[in-house]
């Protein structure tokens, strides 16, 4: 409305200025006529302008109605919630009040309880003092005596009856330990066909005749001695027809002399210049089928990633002998001994065959150091970076360090297996007598021994004791005693088993 009035109000004033400007311009004669045409128009535009203000009021009012009536919904729905949450409310606290009431309930019947619970437990206490004091006078004992009587028969009666369990089960695992173990060592050993090796300490080198003798001596005897100084090997030419005897210790420096022997013989040119030239080029030749040697043996056992030192020592093992057993045969068949002993226990087989295979590397070092050689082996082995384990196995297999692995037993076990078949191993007479005689008298040395013998080739030695002075306990704790005294004192190949016997005669005659 407000709006309306001014406008109203500018248009007068408008046509006020209008009319005076008009009457002074044109005269009075002409503003009639343009008074009434401008009025005419004024009306026009005040009824336009009216329109428009009311329009615009009506769509304002419309606008504010809405608005309103949307706040109105927000208050109403806020008022509903409101309503709601209060009807929770009082719901809740009516719940509360009715739980309070419950719990201060059971509190009082609780309470009421555990003065009960006290009452009875003083009268069970009575009860139980007098009951006591009834079974006291009774016994002739008291409640300490009694219980520490029948604590120590409960013990007894516990220990007797733990000794016989663990005996049992004891009993029950040697016997399956020692089935199993049977069977894999059988398996194992039925696996592995290796040839039967015996390495002498001569070398018989074959002639065609007898003059080649005279030359192979020389002028006063220059060329034997030449190839002796060279070879560092006992050449011996006696009357032994069509043969010349080479002997040494050394299995590789006789190799070397009988090459180069039998390359002079071959070329005819005899003198100490061209054997000193020879046993240069075999003794090249030599180093060289070591190598060779070394590369194939690893190659066929599948062990992969070795030192080349190692290779190399492994192709020397050709030329070593233990107890007359080729060396490198015995690490092969160590190898694969440990391999198959490995899969049949669930252990990894290249592992174990890379254990056997370098567990005696210790016998062919190119110095002479004073250490036993499975420490040297496992020295060997630290050096060219072989796994702990490995190292471990190589060095525990005389049990001259602790084992900390499986592969370690695995290792020492094939290797007295492989050294202890028939035919295995040669061993002089004398010293052969000497260890058996030596075990007999080590069991002779304890008290209550009356007799001993050493029986399948020294793997068992039986001995025999006083019924009258060794009762049937001291008969196990004498055959352990013995078993360690051997194991500490003497050397031998393999595994001696001792069996002491104890037995009581009762002798009479009829006459």
């Amino acid at each position: 409305m407000e709006l309306l009035y001014y406008y109203v109000t500018g248009a007068f004033v408008t046509g006020a200025l209008l009319t005076w400007l008009m009457m002074t311009l044109i005269g009075s004669s002409k503003y009639n006529a343009i008074l009434k045409k401008a009025e005419k128009e004024a009306d026009v535009i005040k009824k336009n302008k009216m329109l428009e203000v009311k329009e615009k009021y009506l769509h304002l009012k419309a606008d504010l109605e809405k608005q309103i009536s949307i706040r109105n919904a927000k208050i109403q729905s806020s008022e509903a919630k409101m309503k709601q949450r209060e009807i929770m409310l009082n719901q809740r606290q009516e719940d509360l009040m009715r739980r309070t009431s419950e719990a201060d309930t059971l509190r009082e019947n609780l309470n009421n309880q555990i003065q009960l619970m006290e009452r009875k437990k003083q009268d069970l206490d009575k009860l139980r003092q007098q009951e006591i004091a009834n079974l006291e006078t009774i016994s002739g004992l008291s409640a300490d005596e009694a219980k520490e009587r029948l604590v120590e028969s409960l013990k007894d009666e516990a220990k007797t009856n733990a000794t016989s369990y663990i005996n049992e089960i004891m009993e029950e695992a040697r016997m399956t330990a020692n089935s199993e173990a049977k069977k894999i060592i059988i398996k194992s050993i039925q696996r592995v066909a290796a040839e039967t090796a015996i390495e002498n300490s001569v070398t018989v080198f074959h002639i065609d005749s007898d003059e080649i003798k005279g030359r192979i001596i020389g002028r006063e005897g220059r060329n034997i001695r030449a190839l002796e100084a060279a070879t560092g090997i006992e050449i011996i030419v006696d009357d032994t027809p069509e043969a010349i005897i080479l002997s040494g210790f050394d299995p590789v420096r006789r190799e070397v002399a009988r090459l180069a022997l039998h390359q002079l013989v071959q070329d005819g040119r005899i003198h100490p210049a061209r054997i000193e030239e020879i046993v240069v080029k075999v003794k090249k030749q030599i180093e060289d089928e070591i190598v060779e040697t070394g590369k194939r043996t690893v190659i066929d056992m599948g062990v992969h990633g070795l030192h080349p030192e190692l290779i190399r020592m492994i192709g020397k093992m050709k030329y070593r002998s233990s107890y007359g057993q080729n060396l490198l045969q015995h690490a092969r068949e160590t190898a694969n001994l440990c391999a198959i002993m490995a899969a049949e226990l669930g252990l990894n087989p290249k592992k174990a065959r890379r254990a056997g295979l370098l567990h005696d590397i210790g016998k062919v070092p190119d110095d002479e150091p004073e250490l036993p050689h499975a420490i040297l082996g496992m020295k060997l082995c630290e050096k060219y970076k072989e796994k702990p384990d490995i190292c471990n196995a190589v060095g525990s297999h005389h049990e001259e360090m602790e084992m900390q692995t499986l592969l370690a037993p695995i290792v020492q076990v094939c290797d007295a297996i492989s050294g202890a078949r028939p035919g295995a191993r040669r061993e002089i007479v004398e010293a052969y007598l000497k260890r058996l005689n030596d075990l007999e008298q080590l069991a002779m040395s304890y008290p209550g021994v009356v007799k001993t013998y050493a029986i399948q080739a020294g793997r068992e030695l039986r001995v025999i004791v006083g019924a009258d002075k060794i009762n049937d306990k001291d008969t196990e704790s004498l055959s352990t005693e013995i078993a360690k005294k051997i194991q500490d004192d003497m050397t031998y190949p393999g595994q001696v088993k001792i069996t002491v016997i104890r037995e009581t005669r009762a002798v009479s005659y009829a006459k």
